[in-house]
């Protein structure tokens, strides 16, 4: 009892802390991109107004569905919010946890690709059935390469677990390796693909043909997309402290100590800053890419994958 409350009490700062990021960090991006685009941007806080009016609002549930669409967002979100307590936020709490497997992660992020490729298609609709193929066929392309990336980012670690993998590159040289470096680049192709971001998919089209995260949205209205749509960002911001605690981990704070992780959650903002301008740069310069090269692009973070898990073998040991 004297361990569960206090690790209880830090479960649910972490999963508050997410789910507080997400909107913000998804406002940021979406000024970032305003910004470079020579369009005046809407409010930091804009996300947190437009799900207060969907969660106000009735929800629309299409004829003939059964219960799988109605029950698909909440168990969404709440896969989404609880994979949040398996990537380091603040602090790698020393070498103690031992829970945190990314490999368990990237399972519940193909069980919430599912839930969401089922619940479009249920909906008996065209464009619903077209993106959650779609959004299999993406998630089938990029989760070898996940897989492959953590590999190579805790073999420094002996360990997939991202508490220990992050404890121990924190406390190892600034320089990086040429397999983390082949490993971030590939992390940062699959981030892309996995979030629905430029160039797979554009989070703000309205062109049917060209959606892949959005088509499976399209029926949903009320709280139902509010959760779908705080979800989505609370998992793109899930995989950016999975890439922090793999490839940028200095500034995690080892212990519980008060000081550590006041200092840690300075780092964390500066961060999180820095991966939103980088983002929405990417996504100003880039076009998206015709769903026929989709496969390619993902291919390309594969071989990035591969090749930092060789080169350590060849380069490093």
């Amino acid at each position: 009892m004297n361990t569960f409350l206090p690790f209880l009490g830090t479960s649910l700062f972490q999963m508050l802390l997410v789910g507080l990021l997400a909107p913000l960090f998804l406002g940021w991006l979406n000024i970032v991109k305003a910004l470079l685009s020579n369009r005046t941007p809407a409010s930091l806080f804009q996300p947190f107004r437009d799900w207060s009016k969907l969660l106000s609002k009735e929800s629309i549930v299409p004829q003939g569905s059964s219960d799988l669409f109605r029950w698909a967002p909440p168990a969404v979100f709440a896969l989404l919010l609880t994979s949040s307590l398996l990537v380091p936020a603040l602090g790698t709490h020393g070498k103690t946890v031992a829970f945190g497997d990314a490999l368990v992660l990237t399972g519940i992020m193909a069980l919430v690709r599912v839930l969401m490729a089922l619940g479009a298609i249920d909906t008996g609709t065209p464009f619903g059935n077209l993106g959650g193929r779609r959004e299999m066929m993406v998630g089938f392309l990029a989760e070898p390469a996940t897989v492959l990336v953590i590999f190579t980012a805790s073999i420094l670690s002996g360990s997939t677990m991202t508490f220990q993998t992050a404890d121990a590159l924190r406390s190892g040289t600034l320089l990086p390796t040429p397999s983390l470096v082949f490993g971030g680049l590939a992390f940062l192709l699959i981030l892309l693909g996995e979030n629905a971001r430029i160039p797979i998919d554009n989070p703000s089209t309205h062109l049917e043909l060209t959606m892949i995260h959005e088509a499976m949205l399209l029926e949903y209205s009320g709280p139902s997309l509010a959760l779908m749509e705080w979800g989505s960002a609370i998992k793109l911001v899930i995989y950016l402290l999975l890439g922090i605690a793999l490839f940028f981990p200095w500034g995690l704070a080892g212990d519980e100590g008060l000081s550590d992780l006041i200092r840690a959650g300075g780092f964390l903002l500066l961060k999180l800053l820095t991966a939103g301008f980088v983002l929405g740069l990417l996504e100003t310069l880039m076009a998206k890419l015709r769903i026929f090269r989709v496969p390619e692009f993902m291919t390309l973070a594969f071989l990035l994958a591969i090749l930092g898990f060789l080169s350590h073998f060849v380069l490093e040991v």
